[in-house]
């Protein structure tokens, strides 16, 4: 399981701008604002950001101000895996060392969506625990043994959220080495990447 909410893109403006300063070629600029307040690529803006995205990463250094605002929230197991990408990335996520014991445990807290029915009933049994240990870490002085039992006992499939900063260069490269892999969250998380302001052209456009 995976969500993606609160997406915001910046910058564009700015970018194309400086993606004809080599050229000196400003007056050429054709993109505007809709009634939206929306950045709109004209033809001859779109025309070069393609070329530039497909020329390789020397040439679209403009990707890389072209700014997302996203927040992701995935179950540790995936965060692991995005983890492998520290350039061009920021991340300010939910606590889990402080915050675990907060409120109480249940399936939603949890991705379980490819679970088999059998092992779906012993992980009700791990939440049911987990809920037992949190329960008695309140009410018996907050024992740094409890707080032990269910930071060790907690799942990978436990559901983390992140107020994630990336720009179109990382994401670039996030799709092309993810697009095809097994996890069900990577095809969710690069179905996101092309629903984004000129995502197929600029992002998911070969070289």
């Amino acid at each position: 399981m995976i969500k993606l909410e609160r997406t915001s893109v910046m910058n564009l403006e700015n970018a194309m701008r400086g993606a004809r300063n080599p050229l000196n070629s400003w007056s050429r600029m054709d993109s505007y604002y809709n009634e939206a307040h929306q950045y709109m690529l004209g033809p001859n803006d779109l025309d070069l950001a393609v070329r530039l995205r497909r020329a390789g990463s020397d040439h679209r250094k403009f990707l890389r101000q072209v700014m997302v605002s996203v927040d992701i929230t995935a179950p540790l197991y995936w965060w692991k895996e995005y983890d492998t990408y520290k350039v061009g990335t920021v991340a300010n996520s939910t606590s889990t060392m402080h915050k675990i014991h907060s409120r109480p445990f249940s399936r939603e807290d949890f991705s379980t969506d490819h679970m088999t029915e059998q092992t779906g009933e012993f992980m009700d049994l791990v939440i049911q625990t987990l809920e037992k240990i949190r329960l008695r870490y309140l009410e018996e002085g907050k024992k740094k043994e409890d707080w032990y039992d269910m930071i060790q006992l907690l799942p990978s499939s436990y559901n983390q959220m992140r107020t994630c900063s990336l720009n179109y260069e990382t994401l670039i490269n996030m799709y092309e080495a993810r697009k095809e892999h097994k996890l069900a969250e990577w095809h969710d998380f690069c179905h996101w990447i092309l629903t984004l302001p000129y995502g197929r052209e600029l992002i998911a456009a070969k070289e």
